[in-house]
Formats: C-alpha cells, structure tokens, sequence
C-alpha cells in the first residue's frame, strides 16, 4: 500500500535541529499567506523518506486553521563539493511550476543566508497525497498497479519535453558529455566517500568506471533537455485517490544532459531490489516474477518512448542500467559516509548503505553479463491489442495507441450513441422539418443532462485551457462554487489526440455533437474564451457555455468580400468613449438561429490604417442588443440545420461595452489563428466518423440488397469501391491523427502543414465514402429516409467552411518549397 506523505513524519533528529523562532520570523516576512501573529502555533517534524536533504514539514496554526509547508535545506557539517544545492532545486522547481504543466510543488522562497537557521534552505507547498515507498505496489488491484506505472512513464516523457530554453533553464547545466561526466563526478564522490580506513574503495566499483568509460554512448555527445537525477517511483507524490501525479520530489541532482540515464534509473526496480530491513540487495521483480497488473520493464519503456518520441534504446540499455547502478552505489557509499560522520538525515537505515553499494556493484556486473536484457523492438501493448480487436485487426500495436482512459471513454459514449443518439435521430428530423423546427427538442436537454452524470461533458476542452479556467474561475475570491462541480464541466483532461478518438465517434451523427456540448461553433468559441478571455468575460460568458445553457454564434464571413482572407473584412468595431460602435453585414454565422443562442464573437476591424494583420479585433456582442438584426437563415444544400442554423446578420450601430473585446484591439488575427488549431481540427475528426457511419450503411445495404441475381455484397464492383473506401479513410485517419499529435507535441505553428493535410484529406475522403455508400443506396440514399445526404452536405461544406481547400494546398505548397531551399 501507499503511504500518505502525512504518514512519513517523525521527530526532528537531533543533529539536524535548528532555531525555529528564526524560521518563523524568517517565513513570516517571506512566505505569502504565512501567519505572522506571536499566538500562532509553529511545530517541525521530519520526514524519514529520503537520505540526502533533510526536509520538514512546518505547521502554522491560527485561530483554529492550520497551514502547513514543507522546508528542505541543506545537511549540517562538512559537505561534498556541488552536492545539496537546495538553490538549484528551488530554481527549477519554480522555472517547472510557472512555465509548465509538469507536477512539481509549488515553492515560496528560497534563504540563502545561514545565519537563520544553520544552512541554505527553501520553503515549499505541502503535498498531501500518496508515495509508493515499494515498487511491487503490494495492496493495489492490477488495474490500478499498471495505471500507477503507465503514469509515471508518461510525467517523466512530460518532463523530458520541456523546452529549457523557453522556461529560462538553458543555462542550468551543460547539455553535452552527461554520462561521461556523470562517470567521472561519481568516481571522484565514490573515492572521497570511501577515503576513510573504516570504508575502503571497492575496487569492483573503480573498474565498472573504467567499464562505463569505454562504452558511452554516441548519443551522448550530443545535448538534450531536464534530466531530474533520481526519478524514481518512491520520488513521485500521487493524488489521494487518483492514479495521477501531482508532485515530483527531490531535485537535487537535476541538471541538463542525456535523458535516458533518468529512465534507466527509473527502472531499477526491474533489476534489482534495494531491501533496507534486511540490509542487503535482491534481485528486481522481472528476474524473480512481475506481480500482477505492473507492465515489463520493455512495456514501461515503450510508453515512455511513445509519449516522449525518443527512439528504442535496445542497443544501449546495458549501458545505461549499469552506469544507474554506479551512481546508485555511489550515493549509498555517500550515505554511509555521512552515517559514519554523524549527518545522514536516514538515521537507522543509512547504516547498512555501505554493504548495499557493494552489492550494487556486483549487481552491475552480473547485469553486464547477460546476453540480451531487452528486445530489439517495443513490445505490443495491452492497450494496442484492444484497440486493434475492436477495429478488426490482429495482435500488432501501432503507433496512435488510445490509453486505458479514453478506450474506456470510448467504449462509453459507443454505448450512448446507441443507446439514445441514433434511435432519436428520426424524432430529432421531424422537429427539424416542421413548422416548429426552430425550437429545441425536449429529449434533446434531457440527454445531455444524462451525458454529464456519464462523464461525456465536454471531452474536446485542451487540459492546458482547462488548467487556465481553473485559476480564473473557481480561484478562492471567485464567487463561483468550487465544490468539484466545475471538473465535470472542464472536461477529462485530454489531449487532442485523446479526443481525436472521441470526436470521431460523435461524428457518427450530426446531433451528437451538441448533446455532449461538443459542437461547433460552441467548442471554437469557448476555446477563445478559455484562451484568450479575462475573468469577467469567463464569468459572464463562458461558465453558462460550459454547463451547456446557452450557446453561441462566430460572426466573420460578409456575403460582399471573399473572407477565406480575413484580411479583406469590411465589419468597422469603432471606439466610442467606454463603448464601441459596430457596422456591417455578416453571414453564414453559425448558431445564431438557435432560441439559445444570447452571445456573438464578431470580427471587424477597429482601424483600418494599420498593417494588414493589426486592423483586426474580436468582440462579444449580446445578441439582445439594439441592432442586431437577424435577416435569414441559409441554406446548405437545402438543409438549413434547424433549430441551430446558419443566420445572415446585419449590425446597425450596434453599441457595445469597451470590456468587450478579446485580448485588445488590432488583436483580432492572432486569436483566429490560436481558433483555427485544435477546435477546426475536431471537424476532421468528426468526418472520419461521418466516413466510419458511411461505411457501415453501406456495407449493411449491400449484404441485405440483391441485384441482378446476387447480393451488391457479391458483385466485384462493389468490393473493389468499398475496399478503395476503407484505405483512403485508414489512411486520412493515421494523417488527422498525426496533425493532433503534432498539435499536442509541437503547438499550431509547427503543426500547421499538417493541419493543412488533414483539412484537405478528412472532407474530400468522407464524400468519397458517403458518395459510394449513396450509390450503394440507389434513390434512398438521395433522400431524407437517411442520413448519408445530409452527411455528404456537411462534408461537402467544410472544403469551405473549415478553410477552402486552395488555401490549405498553399500552405501545404509553401512549407514543400521551403524544405527544398534548405
């Protein structure tokens, strides 16, 4: 079982007390939110986790509240050279925390003055969570042993993605030469350690050095990113309850170099088996046997590789498992030293580290050995094999692998989509053909209602917005409740390529979109807002978009200019003393029709002198406000999409609040391409699905149909078009795919020629599918009877509406000749 790092507090060592009275009047003047009152109650104790910085936990009460933070400073006495930086800990803890999504705690200060309490020290949040002190997870179900690893690989890939540069570490640490630096740092703190008569070196231990020398690794030469220097699994902080990360401990070692040495050492546990009672070391459970539900040590390592992008290290894990070995045995041989010196903060346990540095080594050694210790390529995934199952496939896994979590959210909104969006799709068009086709189905409210209870609430929102949303609105001088009802309606926190899985299904039917609060323009909208909105516009707009109570329209094509250039807009937004005045004409603004509908983001332009790119801004414009006018709704294809519609828009000095407008005037562009990523990208997404439900129809017809003596299912034709259907949209599918994983990994600019591929590909392959399938349907699949016209009408829009298609071939064109100068 775990233990709550409550849990792993004892008393204060006595070589390791210090004045609190000047810690407290220290914290008092440096901590935000520390009590500063002479009638607060301060209390330290220890935590005895951990041999190297000994850290505390600090207890503020006051008037009944008590707050509590965690202290870690440096040892007392005579130190090794460059070891127990606590500033370096503290510096990138911070750079992590205010720059990047990766769990760290959040830190305060950092005291480099002695003179308070003894030693260099920092003051960081207290995590309260759970730290799995065994690696076997003894207590835990299989499930929850597999999700815990599967995480760990996946922060230590987030870890390794961070750009240094960007968050100000380029200058942490050399980049090139880790290992061999490595090497020679822990031989030098090896011989310093062991230079007392009552620790002799371990001669085995200077010539795994020598070892280590003469087989770095090429690679090595070469520069990467953050690498933590003790990752491991009893240095990770998970939630109280769920399988997630929120903490990664114990920076001291962190520097910049080759990041592999950070997995091997994560591995170890694989290997070896580092056993403090006993006083000795063991082998690791994949060389005794595996406990159930924790994935091989080459399945960890291909979900690592795989969040990470970095390449099978087969050829070079030998190395890397030793040289973690040898550092291992030369920071227990640093323990020991420190036991013998009277200053480890491990007390009891760092006695026996000396004996187990030397069966550390010889571990080393007998590992090198081995013939092979991993195979030449990634193992198949669980995972891969489920989801090869469901599609048809064999036992290989692929690249684009769903996690555990979304297979499951999958396997979920399958279900509801037949069980309440396909058999109400017949009731949904007879509203939508009436005299009253311009008000909402009842069903329709009650079934969204039931796909929150699901978990199926806005699944598309980026974790990154939802992160930013979370400060914004549920912050604790927000007057919105945050009782755990604003998780359900910031999504689960996936990724785009997570809800790539998820959008496809839904795009099975043009009404399951907005029954999960997924659909556009909404979704488009509420990124904006979730980007690039303040606290008041959140407030005021976005939180009633999130509980799906009200929707919106996007108000930028004009009937008068061609507005796949956005720079051609003749909208005028004109600043008026606190108002701004709005004129134009607008259509094909999507949404506006629907009785929900209450706000409009309108792009116009607030100065027309400006460059290009500058004269344009987005406002929110209540639709209730004097001269909005509502001319038509328009037609596609002869749908008009009731109740939700496409409006032409007329606005006559419409007068709006200065507050209005997103991000700042001459803005305007700059949001539309930050729009134009993920949210268009949900329309490839829901074509493959419209593309899946083609197929499907059509093969159902063609083996329940005869013509000309035989079922369509027989005839040669028939056979050579649905197979020509099914790689085009295999193929579209692994391309969308690519375009939201590189989205996710590379951000929009980088993923833009991607993107672009995708916009051609995803709609031009649907109306090959939903054409075919139309054929296959002969009269019927022209008409209202089914939803293959009305799938091939949307299909046939978006080569418009998600961006003409000569827009993106150029970008597309441009990128391709770009290359080629290089």
């Amino acid at each position: 079982m775990a233990n709550r790092t409550y849990d792993l507090l004892g008393q204060v060592q006595a070589a390791h007390q210090f004045d609190h009275d000047s810690l407290f009047r220290y914290a008092s003047v440096h901590v935000p939110g520390f009590p500063s009152s002479a009638a607060s109650t301060f209390t330290v104790k220890q935590f005895g986790h951990g041999q190297s910085n000994p850290t505390f936990l600090l207890e503020v009460g006051n008037g009944g509240s008590v707050k509590r933070y965690v202290l870690r400073k440096k040892p007392p006495g005579k130190l090794l050279q460059s070891a127990h930086a606590v500033d370096r800990e503290y510096q990138v803890l911070r750079a992590l925390g205010e720059h990047t999504e990766v769990p760290v705690p959040k830190v305060f200060c950092c005291c480099m003055d002695a003179s308070v309490i003894g030693t260099d020290f920092y003051i960081m949040e207290f995590l309260e969570g759970r730290i799995f002190m065994d690696p076997k997870l003894p207590g835990l179900a299989p499930e929850r042993r597999e999700a815990i690893y599967r995480e760990t690989a996946k922060v230590l890939a987030a870890l390794h993605s961070v750009d240094v540069d960007a968050i100000g570490l380029g200058k942490y640490g050399r980049r090139d030469n880790y290992c061999k630096r490595q090497v020679e740092r822990w031989t030098k703190q090896y011989i310093a350690s062991t230079g007392d008569s009552r620790y002799p070196s371990n001669p085995k231990m200077l010539e795994l050095a020598r070892w280590l020398q003469q087989h770095i690794p090429s690679e090595d030469s070469s520069g990467e990113g953050i690498v933590h220097g003790d990752f491991r699994i009893d240095n990770v902080v998970f939630h109280p309850i769920e399988d997630r990360v929120i903490g990664i401990l114990d920076w001291e070692l962190s520097t910049l170099g080759n990041q592999m040495t950070d997995v091997a050492y994560s591995c170890l546990a694989y290997i070896v088996d580092i056993n403090h009672e006993n006083q000795q070391v063991g082998k690791g459970f994949e060389l005794t046997r595996i406990p159930e539900g924790i994935p091989s040590q080459a399945e960890y390592l291909a979900e690592y590789c795989s969040a990470s992008g970095k390449p099978w290290p087969a050829a070079v894990w030998k190395f890397y498992i030793s040289l973690a070995m040898f550092r291992g045995a030369a920071i227990l041989a640093g323990i020991y030293s420190r036991w013998l010196m009277g200053n480890a903060s491990g007390g009891e346990r760092a006695q026996n580290a000396g004996k187990q540095a030397n069966d550390l080594v010889d571990s080393a050694w007998a590992y090198i050995a081995r013939k092979s210790v991993l195979p030449n390529h990634p193992p198949p995934d669980p995972v891969a094999r489920d989801y090869m199952k469901q599609f048809g496939g064999g036992n290989e896994s692929g690249r684009f692998v769903p996690s555990v979590k979304v297979l499951k959210l999958r396997n979920k909104l399958i279900k509801f989509m037949e069980d309440h969006i396909y058999p109400m799709e017949n009731e949904f068009y007879k509203l939508a053909q009436s005299s009253s086709r311009w008000t909402v189905h009842p069903e329709e409210e009650s079934l969204k209602e039931l796909a929150k209870k699901e978990g199926l609430w806005n699944l598309w929102i980026p974790f990154d917005s939802a992160e930013r949303a979370k400060k914004l609105l549920f912050d604790e001088s927000s007057r919105m409740v945050s009782n755990g009802e604003h998780d359900q309606f910031l999504g689960a926190g996936l990724s785009n390529l997570e809800y790539g899985y998820l959008c496809e299904i839904m795009g099975r039917s043009v009404w399951a979109p907005q029954v999960f609060n997924c659909g556009a323009p909404d979704t488009g909208n509420m990124e904006v807002l979730l980007r690039y909105g303040n606290k008041e516009q959140l407030l005021e707009w976005l939180f009633p978009l999130l509980q799906g109570k009200i929707r919106s329209g996007f108000a930028m094509t004009e009937p008068q200019v061609a507005s796949s250039d956005a720079t051609n807009i003749e909208c005028s937004i004109k600043r008026e003393g606190d108002s701004y005045i709005i004129n134009g004409r607008k259509w094909w603004t999507s949404g506006a029709m629907d009785p929900r509908c209450k706000v409009l983001i309108v792009m116009g332009k607030t100065d027309f002198t400006a460059a290009n790119h500058k004269q344009q801004s987005m406002i929110l414009v209540d639709i209730q406000t004097p001269g909005v006018h509502i001319k038509r709704p328009l037609m596609v294809f002869g749908f008009d999409d009731a109740p939700h519609g496409h409006a032409e828009v007329v606005f006559d000095n419409v007068r709006v609040p200065a507050k209005n407008i997103l991000l700042g005037e001459g803005r305007g562009f700059e949001i539309a391409q930050g729009r134009l990523g993920p949210g268009r990208l949900h329309h490839c997404m829901r074509l493959i699905g419209a593309s899946e439900r083609g197929m499907q129809m059509m093969v159902q017809r063609a083996l329940s149909r005869k013509a000309f003596g035989k079922l369509i299912a027989e005839h040669g034709s028939f056979r050579s078009d649905v197979a020509k259907c099914r790689i085009e949209l295999e193929k579209t599918r692994l391309l969308v795919l690519e375009a939201a994983d590189q989205l996710d990994r590379l951000g929009n600019k980088k993923a833009r020629g991607t993107i672009a591929m995708a916009k051609v590909a995803a709609p031009n392959t649907a109306l090959m599918v939903l054409d075919t399938a139309m054929q296959v349907h002969g009269a019927a699949g022209v008409s209202s009877d089914t939803v293959l016209a009305h799938l091939w009408a949307t299909s046939r829009t978006l080569r418009i509406a998600d961006g003409p298609d000569e827009v993106h071939l150029g970008t597309i064109a441009k990128l391709e000749l770009r290359r080629a100068k290089l």
